[in-house]
């Protein structure tokens, strides 16, 4: 008997772990942890004092405040391209937002995307001497490439439709990849243009040297992501970055949010958690999307100072103005 009795609560104990929440996981360790690419200065790196900062992380660190109200409550892990995906299905990290391609092959096998936090075309840089500016000029030209990306397929693809016989040329890490691209082992390098853009300012000696030019004529979705099975985990990363978006279409920022304190627009009271039931549908506070806010700003607030006019990069909004503006981010209903 007794030993029937000890099984049952060892039962009772594994299935409780079983059905434990993200959530529950997350606010018991206290800290939120986060995937994060090897070193790509706006989208996340780590400053000169080990500060981690890009729109990567400030994605991650929204997600921190409507837990803990506190945007450093969270750690960053620093993954490969080929490292990312298995370490969010593991439970290694919480959430993946390093400059994921939303993909159908991907959505899936074992991950949920949130929202897209950035639209960016897929580009090629490659060395102005060369007298290479658009991908049909690209015949037998040697591509730097990194494993477990969408970029190995890209460069498939565009060989084979322009019959151009490019040569792959494989690495598994990112530092690895730029490395044997500035060296002169390949004639091009193959990802993100906006991450091109953030290499070519920061890791060329003379960026004037480098053009960038798409790779194709389609424009991806970069999402963060979860792991499959968790509806409520899902819903809080895909609300806390919709905050950032509405918090930019509804006129607030982190400098002029507690003038809307006592708005009359019953929309604005729901964001700001003053009319109560959006944060309770989610298992957080009401005044979560205020607080994220507050710590982080809105995405505008967030893009310019990591990407655009206050950054080193100073890339134009483009695909990333909210659709009012001619863009694609279409804020999501607090409601």
């Amino acid at each position: 008997m007794k030993t029937c009795v000890i099984a049952a609560i060892a039962m009772t104990a594994s299935t409780a772990a079983a059905h434990a929440t993200t959530l529950d996981t997350v606010r018991e360790r206290g800290r939120l942890i986060c995937g994060a690419s090897q070193g790509t200065v706006g989208f996340g790196a780590p400053d000169s004092e080990g500060y981690w900062r890009g729109l990567d992380v400030e994605t991650c660190r929204a997600v921190a405040v409507a837990i803990f109200g506190d945007k450093n409550a969270v750690d960053f892990v620093p993954l490969s391209g080929q490292q990312r995906i298995p370490a969010l299905q593991t439970g290694e990290i919480d959430m993946l937002p390093r400059t994921l391609t939303w993909t159908l092959q991907r959505d899936g096998n074992g991950i949920n995307f949130a929202s897209p936090t950035y639209y960016e075309f897929t580009g090629f840089m490659v060395p102005a001497e060369l007298g290479i500016t658009r991908v049909e000029d690209m015949a037998g030209a040697a591509v730097c490439v990194q494993t477990g990306s969408t970029t190995e397929v890209v460069v498939a693809d565009v060989s084979a439709n322009l019959e151009l016989e490019l040569e792959p040329v494989v690495f598994d890490n990112t530092s690895a990849t730029r490395q044997a691209f500035f060296s002169g082992r390949c004639d091009a390098l193959i990802t993100d243009a906006a991450a091109l853009a953030s290499v070519r300012a920061t890791q060329a000696s003379s960026p004037d040297d480098y053009i960038i030019f798409p790779a194709t004529p389609y424009m991806d979705a970069l999402t963060p992501a979860v792991r499959h099975g968790d509806d409520q985990w899902l819903d809080i990363v895909t609300w806390s970055i919709e905050a950032m978006k509405t918090a930019e279409l509804l006129g607030i920022t982190s400098e002029n949010i507690d003038e809307f304190a006592d708005s009359g627009d019953a929309r604005i009271r729901r964001f700001l958690g003053t009319e109560p039931g959006n944060g309770a549908a989610l298992g957080l506070e009401d005044d979560f999307a205020a607080n994220i806010v507050r710590e982080v700003g809105n995405y505008a607030e967030m893009f310019d100072r990591n990407l655009g006019k206050d950054s080193p990069l100073k890339l134009e909004r483009g695909a990333n103005a909210l659709y009012r503006d001619g863009g694609l981010m279409f804020p999501l209903t607090f409601q």
